[in-house]
């Protein structure tokens, strides 16, 4: 008899782990998940009034620059191209993000090249020495005073719920500063698309396996008697786990105020409202992620940014100071723990796209079932904690 193994969490992170294992190994996967749906916070369903495909929980694009893990998902549905294009709305303005030639020549008034364009946002940069420390030093040395304050401060603080200055420089150095007019907010080099279908249904085919069955409204604790299965992976909040012995982790959350119209409401699908005084980060509107489908009607979200409180669904880790202590707290549990794996942006407190969910899933079951064939002890994160 194979080797009975229980994964938590129905999301990327436990669905391409159990895609995997089944196929690695003898086995077999039961996936537990809380919610009555698959696919976790990119789940995705029709909304009844407008037939638009409505990302549930804030919009998920799918960009990688791995043909690989493009060539996976791309055996479970079919995607379409999509380009990806944020704007700004600042005061009684509206601009293109990234900032881009045509942001800083549209904010300045000028008609720069793209060398006097790095000429000019080098002089007005931050001239201070040494590498930036936070997410506010990174954004006055890559672009000055003027454009931070109008595009970057206002709705950070929102997003995060604290000052720019306590933030990481990690979280800007993910925002590029381009020096042409390419306004496509993922790198043209990446492949790039969204399901047709949505990202629940990518879901529940990348689990039609045999050997993997799904229970849906299924909670899971500590307590929870696990005993007939020879390992259990948890992909849900790492200290949630430990029901919050040393404290909670920081995280910010969303919530939703749902709206329509008739045709089209701002014209694309993202507008961030960057003015302190507009109390909600961005509003997506949902019909424009999937260009294909015609709608009379559309369906749009005004998102609501909040510090992660009892019941609310984790989004964004703050991976603050205090966070980060914590999280080595937390670690050094569980590697206490016997048959217990943690992987996922929840179970290792990170920023993870989707495409880097699925590679370190895929590393993480080709790991665990090689230390499984050479009996070694398997891993029990699959990531390194450096900083």
């Amino acid at each position: 008899m194979g080797a009975r193994f229980l994964v938590i969490g129905c999301g990327f992170s436990g669905a391409v782990l159990a895609n995997k294992l089944v196929n690695l190994l003898d086995c077999s996967i039961d996936i537990w998940d809380e919610r009555d749906h698959m696919a976790g916070n990119c789940h995705t369903k029709r909304d009844a009034q407008t037939q638009v495909m409505v990302h549930e929980y804030g919009p998920h694009i799918f960009n990688t620059d791995r043909k690989d893990i493009w060539d996976f998902v791309n055996q479970f549905a079919t995607f379409h191209p999509y380009v990806h294009r944020v704007k700004a709305k600042s005061g009684e303005r509206i601009f293109s993000l990234p900032v881009n030639l045509h942001t800083i020549n549209q904010f300045f008034n000028k008609t720069f090249s793209p060398e006097e364009a790095k000429a000019f946002l080098k002089d007005i940069a931050d001239k201070a020495e040494g590498e930036p420390t936070n997410f506010e030093e990174q954004a006055l040395r890559f672009i000055g005073k003027d454009l931070y304050e109008a595009l970057f401060y206002g709705y950070t603080k929102k997003q995060w719920g604290c000052e720019p200055s306590e933030l990481p420089a990690s979280i800007l150095k993910r925002i590029p500063v381009r020096f042409n007019y390419d306004d496509n907010y993922h790198p043209s080099t990446y492949y790039t698309g969204i399901p047709e279908e949505g990202y629940t249904q990518l879901i529940e085919r990348i689990i039609s396996q045999a050997g993997i069955s799904v229970y849906l409204g299924k909670k899971f604790t500590p307590a929870t008697d696990v005993a007939e299965y020879d390992h259990v992976f948890y992909t849900g909040p790492l200290d949630a786990y430990f029901n919050y012995s040393f404290g909670r982790l920081g995280y910010r959350s969303v919530s939703f105020e749902k709206c329509y119209a008739d045709g089209d409401y701002q014209g694309t699908a993202q507008v961030n409202f960057c003015d302190l005084e507009v109390p909600f980060t961005r509003i997506t509107e949902h019909k424009h992620f999937a260009p294909w489908e015609t709608h009379e009607q559309t369906i749009y979200f005004k998102e609501y940014s909040k510090e992660t409180g009892e019941g609310d669904q984790p989004y964004y880790p703050k991976r603050l100071a205090r966070d980060k202590q914590l999280l080595q707290l937390y670690r050094a549990e569980a590697e206490k723990l016997q048959q217990r794996s943690f992987l996922g942006r929840l179970a290792t407190y990170r920023y993870l796209d989707m495409h880097h969910v699925i590679a370190e899933a895929i590393d993480f079951a080709h790991s665990f079932a090689k230390a499984t064939q050479d009996k070694q002890r398997t891993p029990v994160f699959s990531n390194i904690e450096s900083n």
